[in-house]
């Protein structure tokens, strides 16, 4: 079984700064490629970043490209989002996602955190 466990979120001002971790355990982390998604109230998921299994190759959403920064550390078993230049719209349900497959479909991850809160206010 694998669980993924989402830290960081918040609430912080436009133009702000944070940075989101996941923490995975129950298997071998470098076996998983890693995704980010995000869910604001009355939207569909949104894929936001992911992360290969070596972390050679990285991809970004449209909306969040040149902002936020995937990592992983494959020691630490850890994945992070650092997300900068924050806007009100960035607000929603931040989710960690891993899967065999590195793309930016949450149809290619079969493991879900439970999600962490980010709230930008204006």
């Amino acid at each position: 079984q694998v669980q993924l466990v989402e830290s960081g979120g918040g609430l912080v001002q436009a133009g702000g700064s944070l940075r989101l971790s996941c923490g995975v355990s129950g298997r071998i982390f470098s076996s998983y490629a890693m995704g980010w998604f995000r869910q604001a109230p009355g939207k569909e998921r949104e894929f936001v970043a992911a992360i290969s299994r070596s972390g050679s190759s990285t991809g970004y959403g449209e909306s969040v490209k040149g902002r936020f920064a995937i990592s992983r550390d494959n020691a630490e078993n850890t994945v992070s989002l650092q997300m900068n230049s924050l806007k009100p719209e960035d607000t929603a349900v931040y989710y960690c996602a891993a899967g065999a497959l590195y793309t930016d479909r949450s149809e290619g991850y079969p493991y879900w955190g439970q999600g962490a809160q980010v709230t930008v206010s204006s």
